[in-house]
């Protein structure tokens, strides 16, 4: 079996955590793509939509480095109802300092195997326009990815 192409570009850790973050979620009828360009020009690591049309963003950081340094997630805010970090198990209590805004941001655990919400994410409903854009943009992406499975050389649109 072949790593799906929303995965190519990630390291091996990071593909487990997403693994463990997209089964965490089917559990929670929630589905992701991961990979996800947004308007602002910023890229969510993985998105999903639940049954009532939520959407969640997560971002995924697996070294102590690239989560202390990365200083553009709070860009993902504004299109999302929640907003969740996804790390594996030896990062999980730096994400409870001050600046990863444990009050707004969640925080799932994740391994290959599975993953745990370990903090909740505030709610933060998107304005109608907003949702209803972002959910075409998501429902649009995902039929382009499916398109480009059946057929690849329509090209793997990201």
């Amino acid at each position: 079996m072949t790593t799906a192409p929303c995965f190519a570009d990630l390291p091996p850790v990071a593909t487990e955590v997403a693994r463990g973050v997209t089964r965490l979620f089917c559990r929670q009828d929630l589905f992701a793509m991961c990979e996800v360009p947004l308007p602002n020009g910023r890229r969510a690591d993985m998105m999903a939509i639940d049954s009532k049309g939520g959407l969640t963003i997560v971002e995924i950081k697996v070294s102590k480095a690239d989560l202390t340094t990365d200083a553009k997630w709070t860009d993902y805010l504004e299109y999302c109802d929640r907003f969740f970090w996804a790390v594996p198990p030896h990062l999980a209590s730096i994400c409870e300092e001050e600046r990863f805004l444990p009050g707004e941001a969640g925080l799932i655990v994740a391994d290959r195997y599975d993953a745990a919400v370990t903090r909740d994410a505030a709610l933060r409903p998107l304005a109608a326009a907003r949702r209803k854009a972002e959910l075409l943009r998501f429902a649009r992406r995902a039929a382009r990815r499916l398109s480009a499975q059946i057929d690849p050389s329509l090209g793997f649109d990201r």
